[in-house]
């Protein structure tokens, strides 16, 4: 390592483990990026089990075989493991960085690019073999949905029994009813399709989606560079399509030439069929942000309820007609 870097103990000791010297570091998300003689790395904490790690490593194998090499790929120790342990036994990780900037929600051209990239992808992360392997287990959309109802039954009980309210929670108790019904018709619906939308057809394919395909994770910089796979899963790759466009649909209101522009994008690249495209519209018929506005409350202080909070529930609220505009207008059930 070359005299005048500033890098914590921590950092040093295991960078001190991988076979290449490191010329310069800069502090990133949660991360430290690393330039060496041999390229551009990230290293970070990584919190799962290590058998993940390994299928992982395959997982970005078998994408570069199958034709996508724009995904990143694991760097191994001196000795040959998938992880070091820093001077606080925290597992930590080294990968291939693309460098470059994220990906711009506001940039039509890298909208589709990435969108273009995610059905090269899916193409690519189809394995059976390692699904069997492994003995993963898909869930399924009406499991997943089932578990988030009982999560929004809970704080509405939390709310009827809580005294004293504050001015966000006055709000969030009157918005409840209307979208924990919503919620509960949709998972209704999705347990009616049965072996359509469960998860046999997943695990069949072997077909794996990156697991946080969005915009933060979206490197630009002579084309797009998808990165953290760590929350890759066995499941409908409909859930990154429909987690990328949630996101950017949130943003510019829904808007319905842009999904039927990006669905098209994807289309031509990945054919959708017919189980695809109700994957599609019930994902976005499901309240989620609302779900995740409640579990964000419930599961952080309550001593003091940031105002955002509040934002985004009048936001949703706000966004509710165009939202089923979209949907109507865009998918046929």
């Amino acid at each position: 390592m070359r005299e005048g870097i500033h890098l914590n103990d921590r950092t040093v000791n295991v960078l001190e483990n991988y076979d290449f010297e490191v010329i310069r570091t800069q502090k990133s998300r949660n991360a430290f990026l690393c330039e060496t003689n041999k390229g551009w790395f990230i290293l970070k904490e990584y919190k799962g089990p290590q058998f993940r790690l390994e299928l992982l490593e395959k997982l970005l194998l078998t994408a570069a075989q199958n034709g996508f090499g724009a995904a990143e790929r694991l760097e191994r120790t001196r000795e040959g493991e998938l992880f070091c342990t820093d001077s606080e036994q925290s597992r930590c990780i080294v990968k291939t960085w693309p460098g470059g900037r994220e990906c711009s929600l506001k940039d039509g051209q890298e909208c589709r690019e990435a969108i273009h990239q995610l059905a090269r992808l899916h193409r690519a992360l189809c394995a059976p073999g390692l699904a069997q392997e492994y003995g993963l287990r898909a869930a399924g959309l009406a499991e997943e949905y089932e578990k988030r109802n009982r999560e929004l039954r809970k704080v509405r009980r939390f709310l009827r029994d809580k005294g004293q309210k504050s001015a966000f929670e006055i709000f969030l108790q009157q918005s409840f009813d209307p979208f924990l019904e919503e919620a509960c018709r949709v998972t209704e619906e999705v347990k009616a399709y049965g072996s359509l939308l469960d998860a046999s057809a997943c695990e069949e394919a072997g077909s794996f989606c990156h697991g946080d395909y969005q915009h933060h994770n979206l490197m630009c910089g002579g084309g797009i560079f998808p990165v953290n796979f760590e929350k890759y899963a066995l499941d409908s790759q409909m859930r990154d399509l429909y987690q990328f466009l949630r996101k950017l649909l949130e943003k510019t209101g829904w808007s319905v030439p842009l999904a039927r522009g990006l669905l098209d994008v994807y289309n031509r690249e990945n054919r959708l069929s017919a189980a695809d495209w109700l994957q599609l519209y019930y994902r976005f018929s499901y309240p989620e942000k609302f779900w995740k506005i409640v579990n964000y409350y419930y599961n952080s202080g309550k001593a003091w309820i940031p105002g955002r909070h509040m934002e985004k529930l009048d936001r949703l609220l706000a966004q509710k007609t165009a939202k089923t505009a979209f949907l109507e207008q865009t998918f046929s059930v």
